[in-house]
């Protein structure tokens, strides 16, 4: 029995062995998003602690802003992805990779051959 134990646990160990990354990482644009749906929200809030029960701003604008600050700004602002630019996680991992591979090649070429 403690031999399937072990490599059940192998072969979850080879399974995070790969390169799985999940990274979310945030520009200045998402926040500026976010911020914009915080904004919305805020405002929505605003307009419904009015007192008035048949009011315009409470019945009917409040729930549109609240609405699309919850449901459209804050999703779109996390998953907004801009494809202009390199991602900087994407660039560290490439110089990360390079200076392996310099590191590599300076390890293979101190070895003395004959």
């Amino acid at each position: 029995m403690a031999k399937v134990k072990t490599s059940k646990v192998a072969a979850i160990k080879s399974k995070k062995g790969k390169n799985h990354h999940l990274h979310i990482s945030l520009s200045r644009k998402n926040y500026m998003i976010i911020g914009a749906g915080l904004l919305l929200i805020v405002i929505g809030y605003i307009f419904m602690s009015e007192n008035s029960v048949d009011g315009f701003m409470p019945t009917i604008v409040a729930p549109v802003l609240l609405f699309f600050g919850y449901c459209v700004f804050i999703p779109i602002g996390i998953l907004y992805r801009d494809k202009s630019g390199v991602d900087l996680g994407d660039e560290k991992r490439e110089v990360k990779r390079d200076s392996e591979k310099v590191e590599s090649n300076v390890a293979t070429s101190n070895i003395k051959t004959g």
